[in-house]
């Protein structure tokens, strides 16, 4: 960047190369005194090869180091993956948030619910209103989305307007809330925009995505002519889908159980916000049981096969309030995400061996996706007539396809940015000209712990072929002192030879320790290290894996 005159400047930290942990850096000034804008502050969450590891966050310490030059920190929308690192990484930031109504209020909630959360202050936004925020006026933009008052950014500065997309679609009818500001975001176009950043989930889908108005009428016909109980599973944070199950059961009849914390705090807010006006009140898991099976509607959590939602321990017949009989029906009124596919095939094969109809998006209209189709990103590009574009929300085949789709839609310059670069927008022509610190966080337990850091691939490897512990004690002499204490995890019982595992180490460990001269036996760390090489490798001709092997050698 340039010494002597403004910039403006584009560093993703997050969400670019990935979907989730999304966290975007806007910076205006020139070296030395750039004053920052981040949009967003969100998790992604760990798969099966991280495990203990529930969320990931993104590394912030490009701007922790200039978190006095921070001007505040702003929410598109309240998914987990744009909220969900806002408690813990915040006070490394220590900035004014600003969010709208429904966002604010389910941070809040949030906070409550976790002993120890930061106070974070918070300025709320209206969707339509505009705020001042050191040297950037941001825009809050109604969009469609699958969660209340989903907004794009309009940030303004001397050297032009930057549109920031957020998650979004374009839908009519969206079910509570607003649908996508296409006036105004029209409006903006014909005002000039100097770049765009937005959404690619779905860029590699043609047409249009459907409308929740579709779905509705959808989840109406179901319950209305389901004969057992009906279970419905989707996103705790889609309150639309709510209300229109809820819809469809008192126009069936039913009365509607929810189970699950994180759904029922989304729904308290939602209430709070005015979004469920005209709903009655959902009943508590415990009346599900009392409630005939014609006239309940249950509505759950674990719509990705989180194995202890409640979904997952129904489909196991472990929940400790609610059991389904064959003839009843599951409706998966959600999209799988792309790794979840085995837990959530898992929970459906479970129910269907108990009898269970289970009804998903390729059955019937049961899902819309909240991201857009080509067709309406190809609208939003036809609003905006952007100079540049910039895809995000995507990994690296959503954002070629978007970068290229961009090029046809008349974009004069398309940047393919990654998490980390640092990417001028103006003056002068547009492009990546530095990198950031960037990578990712895990959360283990109460603590976050770098991607590379040895305890993750220790763990990785305890997973794949567990570990043996020996403690063993050896006299001034060199002679054992007792039985040595052998102790295995996560290994068979026998190899395919039908011999013990057991009788595999102790049988490497005393050869080992018998043929090692005298001298040799009295050295601590000598024993340690013949008596672990040797375990491991005979444990890896028996069995073809190679353990953990730990020794503990005391002397006496």
């Amino acid at each position: 960047m340039n010494d002597g005159s403004d910039e403006l400047v584009f560093v993703p930290l997050g969400g670019l190369g990935e979907i989730g942990m999304n966290l975007a850096l806007y910076g205006f000034g020139y070296k030395g005194r750039i004053k920052w804008l981040m949009v967003d502050c969100g998790v992604a969450f760990a798969g099966p090869d991280l495990p203990g590891i529930d969320i990931v966050v993104p590394d912030i310490s490009f701007i922790e180091k200039m978190r006095d030059d921070l001007a505040g920190l702003v929410i598109t929308h309240a998914h987990e993956d744009h909220i969900g690192a806002v408690a813990d990484l915040w006070p490394r930031l220590g900035c004014t948030l600003y969010a709208t109504p429904f966002a604010a209020s389910l941070l809040e909630a949030k906070r409550l619910a976790e002993p120890g959360a930061p106070d974070v202050p918070i300025t709320v936004v209206a969707q339509g209103a505009s705020v001042a925020i050191g040297p950037f006026d941001v825009e809050f933009i109604a969009m469609a989305h699958s969660i209340p008052e989903s907004c794009a950014l309009a940030i303004r500065t001397p050297l032009g307007t930057v549109l920031h997309s957020g998650d979004w679609k374009i839908d009519a009818a969206p079910g509570i809330g607003k649908p996508t500001d296409a006036k105004r975001l029209a409006a903006i176009g014909a005002e000039g925009v100097l770049a765009l950043i937005s959404d690619s989930t779905n860029i590699l889908r043609e047409g249009v995505s459907p409308s929740e108005a579709d779905v509705a009428k959808t989840l109406h016909e179901i319950i209305g002519q389901a004969s057992g109980r009906v279970v419905v599973t989707t996103f705790a944070s889609n309150v639309a889908r709510i209300r229109a199950v809820a819809e469809a059961a008192a126009a069936a009849g039913r009365s509607v159980v929810m189970a699950g914390r994180a759904m029922e705090r989304v729904t308290a807010v939602a209430r709070e916000c005015g979004y469920l006006n005209g709903i009655g009140g959902f009943l508590t898991q415990e009346a599900f049981a009392h409630i005939p099976r014609d006239k309940v509607v249950l509505l759950a959590t674990g719509s990705q096969g989180e194995p202890r939602a409640a979904i997952a321990r129904m489909s196991e017949g472990t929940h400790p309030a609610v059991s389904l009989n064959a003839g009843d029906q599951v409706i998966f009124s959600s999209r799988t995400i792309p790794g979840n596919e085995r837990e959530v095939g898992r929970i459906i094969n479970n129910f269907i061996r108990s009898g269970i109809e289970v009804i998903v998006d390729r059955n019937a209209l049961v899902h819309a996706s909240g991201h857009p189709r080509r067709g309406e990103v190809a609208q939003l590009y036809g609003w905006i007539k952007p100079q540049i574009a910039i895809p995000a929300h995507g990994e690296d085949v959503h954002l070629a396809e978007h970068a290229a789709f961009a090029k046809l839609q008349g974009a004069q310059h398309v940047i393919t940015a990654r998490n980390g670069d640092i990417v001028v927008l103006a003056p002068g022509t547009p492009g990546i000209v530095g990198e950031a610190q960037s990578g990712r966080f895990y959360k283990d337990g109460n603590c976050y712990v770098a991607a590379n850091d040895e305890a993750i691939r220790m763990r990785q490897k305890l997973a794949v072929s567990g570990i043996v512990t020996i403690a063993m004690a050896v006299t001034a002499k060199g002679d054992l002192a007792g039985v040595p204490d052998v102790i295995t995890a996560g290994l068979p019982a026998r190899v395919g030879s039908g011999a013990a595992i057991d009788q595999i180490v102790d049988d490497a460990l005393f050869q080992t320790f018998d043929n090692l001269p005298r001298p040799k036996r009295r050295d601590a760390d000598v024993v340690s290290i013949a008596v672990e090489k040797a375990v491991r490798g005979a444990v890896a001709a028996a069995w073809g894996k190679r353990p953990v092997v730990h020794v503990l050698v005391v002397e006496v």
